[in-house]
């Protein structure tokens, strides 16, 4: 499962903003841990866990700011911030960010247990079957079967997501779709 991590930090607080009970300090030692580089915090709330980075902590009972650069990951960035405020709210909050379509995340899987096979100097034929299944791998034929069309095409999108086609998964729902994994 793939997730985004927030950058949190102390806001300020006007007399209008809702506080929220946000407290780190009730945190367990593998939910909240000190890095070189700030605080890395797992906070389970309205059944996902929220992933946060913090430069220090807040005070307890301060209030708290999400900050969103403006930059190519904003979307996604924008929907887990939207996510945690609702679960602040005890609201629902829907899917994660990033979740695949089921279909999608079954031709990844194939894909990548295509090139796994492709690398291990396999025949497209003994992917398919290792895929597919030996009893659905035609005897004769196999040069125009469609199965053979779909392992090549499966051996390809592998190579392409291997080569950091990957990438293109954090940035799905992009407009500009660039590279396809």
């Amino acid at each position: 499962m793939l997730s985004t991590v927030l950058s949190v930090r102390t806001a300020v607080h006007s007399a209008a903003s809702k506080r929220y009970d946000l407290d780190f300090s009730k945190l367990a030692g593998s939910e909240l841990r000190c890095a070189p580089d700030g605080w890395h915090a797992v906070v389970a709330l309205g059944g996902a866990k929220h992933r946060l980075w913090l430069a220090e902590l807040p005070p307890v009972g301060s209030s708290v700011a999400v900050d969103l650069p403006l930059d190519r990951n904003f979307e996604v960035r924008v929907r887990a911030a939207h996510r945690l405020w609702l679960a602040l709210e005890r609201r629902p909050i829907g899917p994660p960010p990033l979740t695949l379509p089921l279909l999608t995340g079954h031709r990844l899987i194939l894909a990548l247990r295509a090139v796994d096979g492709s690398l291990e100097g396999n025949s497209y034929r003994e992917i398919a079957q290792g895929l597919f299944g030996k009893h659905r791998i035609p005897d004769r034929g196999w040069k125009t079967d469609h199965l053979r069309s779909r392992t090549i095409r499966l051996v390809r999108a592998g190579l392409r997501l291997m080569r950091g086609g990957y990438r293109a998964l954090l940035r799905r729902n992009r407009k500009d779709k660039g590279e396809r994994p």
